[in-house]
């Protein structure tokens, strides 16, 4: 999942979600990308809750790497430009 966080759920859009982490969970592999910090996870939700449970499927058993603020996108974009003016 790519850009997790970024848009709010309704309530059933987010028990959708959770149903599907459930029934991923120790059975299939998870990638989950995000911006948004753990504490802002709720406003995604809109669950205390749900965003709790949600939180505690995808990290049971997980690595958790985090690259940092800076986007690759922008990152890449900027060497890009740096290298065609060259």
């Amino acid at each position: 999942m790519d850009e997790f966080g970024y848009l709010n759920l309704d309530r059933k859009g987010a028990k959708l979600l959770f149903q599907i982490f459930t029934e991923r969970e120790e059975r299939k592999a998870t990638a989950v990308a995000t911006n948004s910090p753990f504490t802002e996870w709720d406003k995604t939700f809109g669950d205390a809750r749900l965003c709790a449970a949600i939180a505690d499927r995808i990290t049971f058993r997980c690595t958790l790497m985090q690259t940092g603020t800076e986007s690759y996108r922008y990152q890449t974009t900027q060497e890009s430009l740096f290298t065609a003016q060259s």
